[in-house]
């Protein structure tokens, strides 16, 4: 026989009185049916002795965890079901009772506020087994893990329940020591701010002192001996404060109830440390609340209140016109009271009050047994749940769209790691998602999973509260059907870039490869030398030269870019990559004349093309002075020049393109082809449609081979419209081959 606890009524045999023990609970006669309760406790207590066919509970904690649970959640106000679910909630996580025998014995909508407190256990449950601190380790951890309440939680009652049952684990845990760290640091990090949030004042103050006392015990005596020891003084001031307010009140005919305030221990604390201040100077230790029945009573108070005593500057908070996040609304103001001595008052209505203590209870909106009531407010009753739980910074004065969080809430998972901590997954995620969140290589040598323990295929879908095991081989090597989106095995696009990447790896030689070739190619055919691959690296911002290779072989990096690259960096040394490129600059008017050179510190000198070269708009060029004719202009890598600078180099200046697109230079190609009837029609078709004029034309045949060899000058405008052109070309039937060809 379990011993009953002092302050529960007994029976003759020892055990509770549970009519009597009800008949003190705050429930509404109208809301709950008592018969159906007492029927849940007396399952409860069959369960908890063991005359439900189970082993008895000899400790009892069961059974009176039970009557606690429905002691704070009749004070919240609660539903029938939320209190029958409270009393049964022990019996079913202990397996005295299982799931289908509470939905069989007192409703779906019972069994499954059950179910879903038992999956918030969850974070209990892992952390007991791995007896390591996985709460509070980081701010962003518990973060993740609060919201991972949000996804877990459909019913604003599984967390009402939850925070009950949790209150009754912290008081419990004062007579050992074992346990007290465990619980508090829990309690203070994830279900002191759940209370905060849903606005349950009593029950957060409660949870953040017992936790304070159980994670920092010497802070906690300190201010707890210093509050003690002026408690005397205090209530003898704060009895002269409540008198002299009173009177004033009511001299302007207001009804109020006025009381003194108390300050709790953590809040003490927290201040202290905050504000880097003594006891001594914590001034709201020292406070009234008063109550009133309407908005515009509390304005004419706080009028009352500064004419009293004068207001403190910058203590002043107006929280009904712009109340907290969490709903909370109050006017706070601090005052030089009697004495000398700093006071704070609180002013709210009496509902503003409730609202404050008691929070969405206090907007309790089932109404009897009414189903169909809580149908319609099921949707309203989330949305103002996650309002208030997925905002958890108290200063936070950011705001969103509330829908955008509830679909956001919904679409996520939240499964634990081996170690204990949160990831968040979008919801469908398999074990092969949660194996490339937690790092690339794991997610690569991945062979299979386990879920709670349990060997699961990858395909799997991962539900929230699970942990999830990755089991690797000593191979990094994913597989390719992974990536087909039918198997299942990959839902969230970053797991199926990872694999992309990984493959795209693989065949970074043959890119390279083919990279390499494509250019080489492309060069030989534009007839550029002296390519500084490097800078155009650098250019196209690629690590490596390889890299840019690579990034031209997957089709990353256009073959024209680099094109243009090189043709600007001719000539130019490693020193003078830093240089601005040459550009073209659009003259005043269309023409071919030598002004459409500018040449650098001379001025408008008579300047031709030299003939060797056949220099393009876009190439590095250089300026020879010749005798009597002129500058000539070549190209930087001409043979010529470079004998001529060799032999001459005073004669050599700086010369820079100034050109019109529009405008057309002179160049030769070259074309092979195996000789077919219409090879020429077709070709000059082709030049005709990119609108380019021929200048010359000169085939010759070799009628053992059948090659034909085709010499053509063109007037063409730069150098990125030549390699357009011979990209076309060379895509005509039969055409082997089409270059660029210079003299020198």
């Amino acid at each position: 026989m379990v011993k009953v606890r002092e302050d529960y009524p007994q029976l003759a045999d020892g055990r509770v009185d549970i009519p009597r023990w009800m008949e003190r609970l705050s429930i509404d006669d109208s809301v709950v049916e008592r018969s159906e309760l007492l029927r849940a406790f007396e399952l409860a207590e069959q369960c908890a002795s063991g005359r439900a066919g189970t082993e008895p509970d000899v400790s009892g904690d069961s059974f009176f965890t039970a009557l606690e649970m429905v002691e704070i959640l009749a004070d919240l106000h609660l539903d029938q079901d939320s209190l029958v679910a409270a009393t049964l909630f022990r019996a079913v996580r202990e397996a005295r009772l299982s799931l289908g025998d509470l939905e069989q014995q007192f409703g779906g909508s019972v069994a499954k506020l059950v179910d879903g407190v038992l999956g918030m256990a969850a974070i209990s449950k892992v952390n007991a087994e791995l007896d390591v601190p996985v709460l509070g380790q980081s701010e962003a951890q518990s973060e993740t893990i609060r919201k991972m309440l949000v996804a877990l939680v459909d019913d604003v009652r599984v967390a009402l329940i939850k925070l009950a049952e949790r209150t009754s684990a912290i008081r419990a845990v004062k007579n050992r020591p074992e346990k007290r760290y465990r619980v508090a640091r829990e309690v203070f990090d994830i279900y002191a701010p759940l209370a905060h949030r849903l606005g349950i004042g009593h029950i957060k103050w409660e949870l953040e002192d017992l936790s304070f006392r159980y994670l920092q015990p010497s802070a906690y005596k300190k201010i707890a001996k210093l509050l003690d020891e002026k408690r005397l003084d205090r209530q003898h001031y704060i009895d002269e404060v409540i008198h002299t307010l009173t009177t004033a009140i009511k001299a302007d005919g207001i009804d109020a109830d006025i009381a003194g305030r108390a300050k709790h221990i953590y809040s003490i604390w927290r201040k202290m440390q905050r504000k880097g201040i003594g006891f001594s100077q914590v001034y709201d230790i020292r406070a009234v609340r008063v109550l009133v029945p309407d908005v515009k009573a509390c304005y004419a108070v706080l009028g009352l209140v500064h004419g009293l005593w004068r207001n403190i500057p910058n203590e002043f908070d107006d929280y009904i016109a712009s109340p907290k996040e969490n709903g909370y609304r109050s006017l706070h103001t601090a005052v030089i009271g009697p004495e000398g001595k700093v006071l704070e008052v609180q002013i709210r209505t009496r509902s503003m009050h409730e609202e404050a203590e008691f929070g969405v209870c206090s907007h309790w909106m089932y109404k009897g047994a009414d189903k169909t009531a809580k149908s319609n407010n099921s949707y309203d009753e989330k949305i103002a749940w996650l309002r208030q739980v997925l905002d958890w910074h108290e200063e936070s004065g950011s705001s969103s769209d509330v829908a955008e969080q509830f679909t956001r809430a919904q679409d996520r998972v939240y499964v634990f790691t081996p170690d204990g901590h949160v990831v968040n997954l979008q919801n469908g995620a398999t074990p092969l998602d949660f194996a490339y969140h937690i790092h690339t290589e794991v997610g690569n040598r991945c062979r299979g999973a386990k879920v709670n323990g349990r060997i699961v295929p990858l395909t799997y879908t991962l539900n929230t509260g699970e942990r999830v095991e990755i089991l690797t081989g000593k191979e990094s090597k994913p597989r390719r059907d992974w990536l087909q989106g039918n198997l299942g095995y990959l839902k969230t696009s970053r797991a199926r870039t990872k694999v992309q990447h990984w493959f795209r790896q693989q065949a970074k030689e043959d890119n390279i490869a083919a990279g390499r070739a494509l250019l080489e190619k492309e060069f030989r055919r534009l007839a550029l030398n002296s390519v500084d691959y490097k800078y155009i690296a650098d250019q196209t911002h690629c690590a490596s030269v390889e890299d840019m290779y690579a990034a031209v072989g997957a089709g990353e990096i256009s073959m024209l870019q680099i094109v243009r690259l090189a043709n600007q960096l001719i000539g130019q040394d490693e020193n003078a990559a830093e240089e601005v490129l040459p550009r073209l600059k659009a003259p005043s008017k269309t023409s071919k004349d030598s002004s459409k050179v500018r040449i650098s510190g001379v001025g408008n000198l008579l300047t031709h093309f030299a003939r060797c070269c056949k220099p393009l708009p876009g190439e590095a060029i250089t300026g020879y002075i010749t005798v009597g004719r002129g500058v000539s202009v070549h190209r930087q890598d001409c043979s010529k020049l470079l004998q001529l600078q060799s032999v001459e180099p005073h004669r050599i200046i700086a010369v820079d393109w100034e050109v019109e697109q529009t405008d057309t230079y002179p160049v030769d190609i070259e074309l092979q082809a195996f000789d077919r009837q219409g090879l020429l029609r077709d070709i000059t078709l082709q030049l005709a449609t990119e609108k380019v004029n021929v200048i010359s034309l000169n085939t010759v045949t070799d009628t053992n081979s059948h090659m034909a060899t085709m010499r053509i000058r063109l007037e063409i405008s730069d150098v990125g419209a030549l390699s357009g052109l011979l990209n076309r070309l060379n895509g005509l039937p039969n055409v082997v081959a089409v270059k660029r060809v210079k003299e020198g």
